[in-house]
């Protein structure tokens, strides 16, 4: 389980918003619909997720009921202050979303399309353990209306997945792809780099593993300790080596080389999405391959958050639920709203937060979104190779490869 929620401002209990938020009813709005469920905790994870032992009464087989009920909740309380906006994007995350029957799944989505509307070629993403996708799964969360998936495969080397804690089978990994493709589903692979006991040449394995299932988009993330995680635990104790930051440094470096050359292009830190040929492939709503959800939150738009421990983002204010499905489900059974804290950043924080994430992605940050001083600073970054030049005389910050290697220190240089 994840570590504690935010401090805040206690929420209302009706789930009502500030009297004086303004909404902007022409920014788009997007859905995250959060599924806790796991079979096994991965030694790595400190997401709000549960297994079958920590459920403590809450019903796994009620889940999608429950959470349809915040949804007839987040509609209530929205129309009160804008009109309804139809949902961009859609994303069901975890956990893993597929522990639950694709039916579900597709009541869910259809129940928050029907509270919302949805815009004609919207992105809904459903992700996925490659354990738990068949034909049949793929094909009926195609006719509910999903467009992608994102396969949880994480390597192709055994005994990485072992020191990942991870349960799948690598050969599954491309039965779930070829399921989804066969349903019309664009497909992104997710993989981690760095594990206690991988080598460069066990990462080449799995990006050569990755490239060759031709994926529309490849997100590669290193591996990072969390404080009360196994693995944090096993490291403390001496059982495992903590990652290496060289190596890691490497990894990612051969990830960008390697998928440039097949043909993907960097458009955040972590995420490559297959150069467009001019065609829509399989994608259902056009060639661009980047994920348009996760885009919403690195521009900073508006999306609200369902189900246990999901954060959600209006107009500047951000709030959280309580993080227990058993307490989660309580508070809509009585009619309560399932937030436990809100807070409104100030002018600062959200100054800050927006060159955190709009820096790390390749369209760049615009110049002028920097105070004076700041951008006093940027011809330093250019000089030590951290900035693209290029991209600076026209307007924008845009990271180099080393740079992105370094992004936290971009952004220290540009706040402190």
């Amino acid at each position: 389980m994840a570590g504690p929620l935010p401090l805040g401002d206690p929420a209302p209990a009706d789930g009502r918003l500030p009297a004086d938020l303004s909404i902007d009813p022409a920014a788009p709005f997007s859905a995250y619909l959060h599924v806790p469920f796991c079979r096994v905790r991965c030694g790595y994870c400190d997401f709000n997720t549960y297994t079958a032992s920590e459920l403590r009464g809450a019903r796994q087989d009620a889940y999608a009921d429950t959470l349809i009920g915040e949804i007839g909740l987040a509609r209530a309380v929205l129309s009160e202050h804008a009109p309804l906006r139809p949902l961009s994007t859609v994303f069901f995350g975890g956990g893993t979303p597929t522990l639950l029957p694709a039916g579900d799944l597709g009541r869910m989505l259809g129940a928050a399309i029907d509270a919302f509307g949805i815009v004609d070629g919207a992105e809904v993403t459903v992700e996925a353990n490659p354990d738990t996708v068949t034909p049949a799964v793929a094909e009926e969360l195609a006719a509910a209306g999903v467009t992608r998936m994102s396969i949880g495969m994480q390597s192709a080397v055994p005994h990485v997945l072992a020191a990942l804690d991870r349960t799948h089978r690598p050969e599954n990994v491309r039965t779930a792809v070829e399921a989804a493709r066969a349903a019309g589903l664009a497909v992104s692979v997710d993989l981690i780099y760095g594990a206690p006991g991988e080598s460069l040449e066990d990462w080449r394995a799995s990006l050569e593993t990755a490239v060759d299932l031709r994926p529309d988009h490849i997100s590669a993330y290193a591996l990072i300790i969390e404080d009360g995680t196994k693995l944090a635990r096993q490291i403390r104790r001496g059982e495992v080596p903590a990652p290496d930051d060289d190596l890691q440094a490497d990894m990612y470096e051969l990830a960008d080389t390697a998928l440039a050359d097949a043909g993907f292009d960097w458009y955040e830190v972590s995420n490559w999405a297959r150069r467009s040929t001019g065609d829509a492939g399989s994608e259902k709503g056009g060639g661009d391959r980047r994920s348009r959800h996760n885009m919403a939150y690195w521009r900073g738009t508006d999306w609200w958050g369902f189900g246990p421990g999901a954060h959600s983002h209006v107009a500047g204010l951000r709030w959280w639920n309580v993080k227990h499905p058993a307490a989660y489900a309580q508070r809509l059974a009585t009619g309560e709203s399932p937030a436990a804290g809100a807070e409104r950043p100030d002018a600062e924080a959200a100054q800050l937060e927006r060159i955190l994430l709009r820096s790390r992605m390749a369209e760049g940050l615009p110049l002028d979104d920097l105070a004076p001083e700041a951008r006093t600073r940027v011809a330093g970054l250019i000089a030590d190779g951290l900035v693209d030049a290029g991209a600076a005389l026209r307007g924008t910050l845009v990271l180099t490869r080393r740079g992105r290697l370094l992004a936290d220190a971009v952004v220290r240089a540009l706040t402190d």
